[in-house]
C-alpha cells in the first residue's frame, strides 16, 4: 500500500512496508459506497491505510463532489471545475454511517472556491444529518481554508462538531511549491477562529518534501498558538509522477523526536508515524480531545 513514482525514485525503506490486511468487510463498504453514490477520501487521495480501513468497517466521507478548484502538487484529488453540491448527499452520508455503525463520523471535503460560501452549508447540512442518528455519532469534520471568510468558518463551527480540522499540511516556506492557492497564515486565522468558538481544533502536518526540523518545530508552535490541541504528523507519499517527489523517507527516531516536540508544546494528543493521516484512527485520537469530543453521546 505504498508507492514512490517516475525516474530516480527512492527505495522504499523498510518502515514503509507491512503486510496486507485481510479483507475484512472491505468488499461489503466499497458496495455500500457504490450503492449510496457516495465518495471517499481514502479512494481519491490514495490514501495508504484504505484497505485497512475498509477491512475494518470504516471510511472517510468526502463530499461536494470528487472535484477540487485548487492544484496542490501534493495532492491526488482531481483538480477540475466541479459539479454542483448534491442536496441528497447529507442523508446518504447519514445513512452510510448508520450502516457502518460508526460512532465517530469523519468527513472532509474538496475546496469550493466556486462557492459562495466555500461550502460550508452543506457541511454544515451533513453534520446535522448525522446529528439526527440514534445513537448520535461523534463527528469530525476536515475542511478547506473556505478562502479565510469568517462567516464561512462560523457556518461549520455553528454546526457544533465534536472535532473541527483543517491541515496546515507543511511549514510555511514551502508553500508555494506544495500548496500555492493556499496560505499559511491564513490557514492559521481558521484555526485561530475555531478554537475561539471551544471546539478541539485539529492539524496536520506532511514530511519528507525538504522541510528541515526546525520548520517543523516552529510549526507546531504557530499550531499551538493558534489553539490547536490535536495534531498529526505522516509521511508524504507521491501519488503520481505529475506530483511532488519525496524528497526524504523520514524515518522512526525522528517521528518519535516530533511526537515529543509536540508533547512539550501541551497539545493534548499526538500521532506521528510515517503511515499517519488526518483521520488514520480519528476516534482513538479524539478520545484524548478536551471538550464537547469525550465521553458517549446521546441522541
Amino acid at each position: 500500500m505504498t508507492y514512490e513514482h517516475g525516474d530516480g525514485a527512492k527505495r522504499m525503506p523498510s518502515w514503509m512496508r507491512r503486510p496486507l490486511k485481510a479483507p475484512g468487510r472491505g468488499a461489503q463498504v466499497r458496495d455500500m459506497l457504490s450503492e449510496l453514490r457516495l465518495e471517499t477520501v481514502c479512494a481519491e487521495a490514495k490514501c495508504p491505510n484504505r484497505g485497512e480501513c475498509y477491512a475494518a468497517g470504516t471510511a472517510t466521507f468526502l463530499v461536494l463532489g470528487r472535484q477540487c478548484t485548487r492544484d496542490c502538487r501534493f495532492c491526488a484529488v482531481t483538480s477540475a471545475p466541479p459539479v454542483p453540491p448534491d442536496p441528497g448527499e447529507p442523508q446518504r452520508v447519514a445513512e452510510a454511517a448508520r450502516r457502518m455503525g460508526l460512532r465517530h463520523v469523519v468527513v472532509t471535503m474538496v475546496t469550493r472556491d466556486d462557492l459562495a460560501d466555500g461550502g460550508s452549508g452543506h457541511v454544515a447540512a451533513v453534520v446535522g444529518a448525522l446529528r439526527a442518528l440514534t445513537p448520535t455519532p461523534h463527528v469530525e469534520v476536515l475542511i478547506s481554508d473556505m478562502g479565510g471568510d469568517e462567516a464561512s468558518i462560523a457556518v461549520v463551527t455553528d454546526s457544533r462538531p465534536d472535532v473541527f480540522n483543517h491541515n496546515v499540511e507543511t511549514v510555511p516556506r514551502l508553500y508555494a511549491e506544495v500548496r500555492p492557492q493556499a496560505d499559511y497564515r491564513r490557514s492559521l486565522d481558521v484555526l485561530a477562529q475555531a478554537a475561539g468558538t471551544g471546539l478541539p481544533v485539529k492539524s496536520g502536518l506532511m514530511v519528507g518534501l525538504g522541510e528541515r526540523e526546525d520548520e517543523v518545530r516552529d510549526a507546531l508552535r504557530d499550531l499551538r498558538g493558534a489553539g490547536v490541541s490535536l495534531v498529526t504528523i505522516g509521511q508524504y507519499l507521491r501519488p503520481s509522477r505529475e506530483h511532488l517527489p519525496v524528497t526524504e523517507f523520514v524515518g522512526p527516531k525522528t517521528f518519535r523526536a516530533y511526537a515529543d516536540m509536540a508533547r512539550a508544546l501541551g497539545f493534548a494528543a499526538v500521532a506521528s508515524a510515517p503511515f499517519v493521516r488526518s483521520s488514520y484512527h480519528a476516534a482513538e485520537m479524539a478520545a484524548g480531545a478536551p471538550g464537547p469530543a469525550t465521553g458517549p453521546r446521546s441522541a
